[in-house]
């Protein structure tokens, strides 16, 4: 192989490399994206079965000191338990959480944005959520370089006690 020849295949590669490079971070990167897709809705069907389960009975009564309400601690533990489920990922993806109730046997949508039902109600949570990405060759393909999506979970509450 002579000098000429070695020059030829270092321009050969120069001038095909960013082609691979593209291909192969943009594998990894919506292979990250899928993943936290993923996670996030294993998290939010953790979440719900929790909801479903968890009566108020198993909170403490509001005090003067803790004026919360049962269904705001009860919400709140279902966030928990959505977080505690997500592997770290749940500040992550900027989440923005929204609950719908809705009235098993009337079927009318008892509350929107708060309030984690009551016995026998059917419980809507979505998690919306807002990944930046981590490649800057994939970025200019997202609006803001971000990844936006959303993960939903609908169960039933038990009837509680």
């Amino acid at each position: 192989m002579n000098i000429k020849e070695k020059g030829a295949a270092l321009v050969e590669f120069a001038l095909t490399a960013w082609l691979f490079f593209i291909v192969l971070f943009g594998i990894i990167e919506f292979s990250y994206l899928w993943w936290v897709n993923l996670t996030m809705q294993h998290a939010m069907r953790e979440g719900a079965r929790y909801a479903a389960v968890t009566g108020p009975s198993n909170f403490p009564t509001p005090t003067l000191q803790n004026p919360t309400t049962q269904a705001e601690q009860r919400c709140n533990a279902v966030s928990d338990a959505i977080r505690a489920n997500s592997m770290g990922l749940y500040a992550k993806v900027s989440p923005s959480l929204t609950y719908s109730t809705v009235n098993r046997t009337t079927g009318n949508i008892v509350s929107i944005g708060s309030g984690c039902g009551g016995a026998n109600d059917i419980i809507m949570i979505r998690l919306a959520c807002t990944l930046p990405l981590i490649t800057p060759f994939i970025k200019p393909f997202f609006t803001n370089g971000n990844y936006s999506f959303s993960v939903n979970a609908t169960m039933q509450n038990e009837n509680f006690k």
